[in-house]
């Protein structure tokens, strides 16, 4: 099985066709197709492995967008002790969920 390590919005993804992962908000249509150019690594089927200095050159992933949502609410509280100081906020992270669909090499 062949797998890639992408990067996109700030982090680093290991994938390999068929697997289904949330990433950053992207600006797709669902149903649509992205194409990942950031491609740091290639692990191929037969113990090949082409490294990018810092990307691989002429590669790239390919994915299907499943669905544009938000994350469930994550609580972020603050307290200072002894200063009357309290602080709740709530935050709710956009998301595109994604399904790899090949790895160009």
């Amino acid at each position: 099985m062949q797998h890639a390590v992408i990067k996109t919005g700030g982090k680093q993804y290991l994938v390999a066709p068929g697997q289904k992962l949330k990433i950053e908000r992207m600006d797709a249509k669902e149903g649509g197709m992205i194409s990942f150019d950031e491609v740091l690594l290639i692990m191929g089927d037969h113990d090949t492995v082409s490294i990018g200095a810092p990307i691989v050159k002429d590669a790239k992933v390919e994915a299907k967008v499943i669905k544009q949502g938000r994350d469930k609410k994550v609580i972020v509280f603050k307290y200072r002790p002894k200063a009357r100081h309290r602080k709740k906020q709530g935050h709710r992270q956009h998301f595109t969920e994604v399904e790899i669909q090949k790895i160009i090499a």
